[in-house]
Formats: structure tokens, sequence, C-alpha cells
């Protein structure tokens, strides 16, 4: 059968409808219509302060590092994590865990710049955050709102990491739910996770709000004229998208109230849990890349991954928060047909030390640890490298941060050799070079 592309497929449409028969044209038509790509998102899910890989994905219960967990059967046969993510365990043909992250930097703030940016944090060039990077290569997102959201992002540790960079203002992140625990919390599902100040003033119509705006560009353009440069870019542009924001039906996403009250419950009764029902939301309306962060078990800010001490009570914790809000979202994307253009990457910045400390606790450790992949693109149902018993050293298929990222980018259908000039007129690749995508994670 002959395909259709979109506009032959309208112009079929148009010039058939005069005829006294619909068995001709009918199947031309749905087969063009299924070939219509539907546009692929990111969503990420940010764990602040480095996760123990050994109490979530990769146990070791044999080993007297193994700790206090217990690891559980996952839906794939002889795929076992930790009996905190009971949840997650079950939509295991969804995920590809890895195992066997091998990366270079053991502080907060380099780790986070480097798994949040795909370079380290040296010389004058400012790198864009991922958000920002996938963000500027769908350009055309016709929501009016921005095309990266970050939900509960906390950037004290590594501000760079969490903005545009090179790219310039008109990507840097819609932030929503970031005043951490100083949010007023005004239902049972925890502080409300909306943007602040959007709507027009009391009493200001929209004919009076056009001709404000017209007199702000006004002045602003004559501004812009003899001050050119970064400050007055940024400015113009939050009142520009401030602008669109505010006339754009897509700000409904943002009213969790519409869903049943099962829905919201089922993905937690805390901020985590309803930012990954507003990704869900946000994908649907076409936003390409939104990031949910799990700071605390409550959902409010901080670095709670950071288990130095009490790791044990601490992760626990965390998982109760993570696990049904993570399930909640795959299993909600797949019922609405989404999860198969909706990638869902899980990480922190590194993971932690296989040996336990004398406050019960794990330091930081880059030089084995875990993240998963999820969802659109990616092959499930497997865990890909290993490490040794002990869990101090990758024994198979390590991974560097650029092979991570050329991943993600591959099944987000993103070519990772693309390039973006920089501000010192340097092309700069969306990964560092000399890496390919890893084959067997991608579908």
């Amino acid at each position: 059968m002959t395909h259709l592309s979109r506009r032959d497929a309208l112009r079929f449409l148009t010039t058939s409808l005069a005829a006294t028969s619909l068995s001709g044209w009918f199947p031309r038509l749905a087969s063009a219509a299924a070939d219509i790509e539907k546009p692929k998102a990111c969503i990420l899910l940010w764990m602040p302060g480095g996760p123990s890989q050994i109490d979530t994905f990769d146990p070791k219960p044999d080993h007297e590092n193994g700790g206090e967990f217990s690891p559980i059967a996952t839906s794939v046969p002889g795929i076992q994590i930790s009996e905190h993510l009971p949840k997650v365990a079950q939509l295991a043909e969804h995920l590809a865990i890895i195992r066997s992250m091998k990366t270079k930097e053991g502080d907060h703030g380099r780790a986070t710049h480097h798994l949040r940016t795909g370079y380290r944090p040296t010389g004058p060039i400012q790198y864009p955050t991922l958000g920002s990077l996938v963000g500027h290569e769908r350009p055309g997102n016709p929501s009016g709102l921005p095309n990266y959201v970050s939900i509960l992002s906390n950037p004290v540790v590594s501000p760079t990491a969490f903005g545009p960079g090179f790219l310039g203002p008109q990507h840097a992140p819609l932030l929503v739910g970031n005043n951490g625990n100083n949010a007023p919390i005004d239902s049972e599902y925890g502080a409300p996770l909306e943007v602040q100040n959007i709507e027009r003033a009391e009493g200001v119509t929209v004919a009076r709000s056009e001709a404000r705006m017209n007199l702000l560009n006004f002045v602003e353009a004559g501004f812009a004229k003899d001050r050119p440069g970064l400050p007055t870019r940024s400015h113009q542009s939050a009142y520009e998208q401030a602008v669109k924001m505010m006339d754009s039906p897509a700000m409904k996403a943002f009213d969790l109230d519409e869903e049943p009250a099962e829905i919201r419950t089922a993905y937690g009764k805390n901020r985590f849990g309803q930012g990954c029902l507003l990704a869900r939301r946000l994908v649907e309306r076409g936003i390409p890349f939104v990031e949910v962060a799990l700071g605390g078990p409550d959902g409010n800010g901080g670095i709670g991954w950071d288990t130095h001490g009490d790791n044990f009570n601490l992760v626990k914790d965390l998982c109760g928060t993570l696990d049904p809000a993570w399930a909640m979202l795959m299993s909600d994307l797949k019922d609405r047909g989404l999860l198969e253009t909706t990638t869902i990457l899980w990480m922190g910045e590194f993971g932690r030390t296989p040996n336990i400390n004398t406050n019960t606790g794990r330091d930081h450790f880059p030089n084995a640890w875990s993240t998963v992949l999820a969802g659109g693109g990616i092959q499930g149902g497997q865990a890909y490298g290993a490490t040794d018993p002990s869990g101090m050293e990758v024994t198979d298929k390590p991974v560097a941060v650029n092979a991570l990222l050329a991943t993600l980018l591959a099944a987000l259908g993103i070519d990772h050799q693309n390039q973006n000039m920089s501000a010192i007129g340097r092309p700069i690749r969306l990964v560092e070079p000399d890496v390919e995508p890893i084959a067997e994670l991608l579908v």
C-alpha cells in the first residue's frame, strides 16, 4: 500500500468527500494518520544527593555491603530490585536498569553539572542543562508554554547545571514549586504546584493589558538598541514568555483539581507525586522536557539522597514517596498511549559507597552506580552491565556520562552529534564526542 504524507492525506480527504463510496479512500487515510509520528518527550526524575544503588537497583544480598534491605523479584524473571520499590518492580518490563555507571566526579556541584549538561564545569563556556538542550531541538511547541518545565528543582549546589547556558534565556526552564519548604500547604496533596503571578491583575481587561505590553515593547526596544546583551535579552524573553502563558489554554495543565481524586491519590499525597502527575499533564500538551526532583520524602526541596548517616531509614522513606509516583506515572502514560513516546530517565549525580560508614550511612561514590531508562525508545526488561559481588567495581559494560546521554537522545530521536554555537564562537556537540548510543538499550 502506498503511504500518504500528512499534506497528501488532507488533500485526499478534501477531494474525496464528494465520492459516493468511502471504501476506496478510508483505508489509505487511516494508514496515513498512523504514519504521522507523535511528538516525543522526556521526563527526568532527578534524585539530588545521589541515591544508593545497592539499596535501590543493584542489591547485594550475599555480601556484607548489602545492608538492611532485601531484594524482591520483578515482573522480569532474573531481575531483582529493592524491597522498597514494589510497585516499580511490577513494571520492570518497561525498565532498562543500567548497573554499570562509571563517572569521575564525586563532588555534588561538579557531578550535578556533569550529569545534567554532559560536560564538566571547566573553562569559560556556560553549558546548557539537558532540558534546555532537548527543548532547543524541539522548536515549534504550540502550547504557549516553555519547552522545558522544571518541577521542585533545587539548584543551590550547582546553579549553572539548571540553566540554558549559551543557548540563551529563551531556553531557560519554567520553574514550578521551587519555593521549597516555605510553600504553604493548603490541601491534602501538599503545597500547590502552580506558576506564580501569571494572571492579570484584578480589573485589568485584555485590551488594557495589550496596550500596556505595546507600550512596554516600545520602551524596551529603544533601551535594547543602546544596551544589547544577555541581561536585556533575558528581561525581554521573560516578559514575552509570560504573556504567551497568560493567554495559553495549556495553563490548565497546572489545575490538578481537574483530575479524579483516585488518580491524585495513586500518585501520592505529596509534592513529588503531584509533580509526576503534572509532568504527565504537561507531556499531554506537547511539552518536550519535564523534570521532577525528589529532594525529600515529603517532596520538598533538598538533597535528601545524600545519606551520609541513617542511610536505611532515609532511603526507605524516600522510596516510599518515589515508588507509587513513578509506577503510577508509567501506568498512566501507558493507559493514555503516551509511554511509547515518552522516555523516562531516573538518576542522581552519583551513587553511594557499598561499604557502610560508622554513622550507618553511605558516602559519595561515582565509581560504580546505577541509573534507569524507561518508556519510549527504550528496550525495557533488562539490567545492563554489572558490578562485582561487593559493588565496588564495574565488571561488565561500563557506561560514562556521554554514553548515557547519547542513548537518551537517540531514544528521543535526536542526533547526539548535533552542534550548537557557544558564546565564544566554538561549536559544542550535544554530548562529548567519541561516543555512540548504547544499541542494546534502544528499541
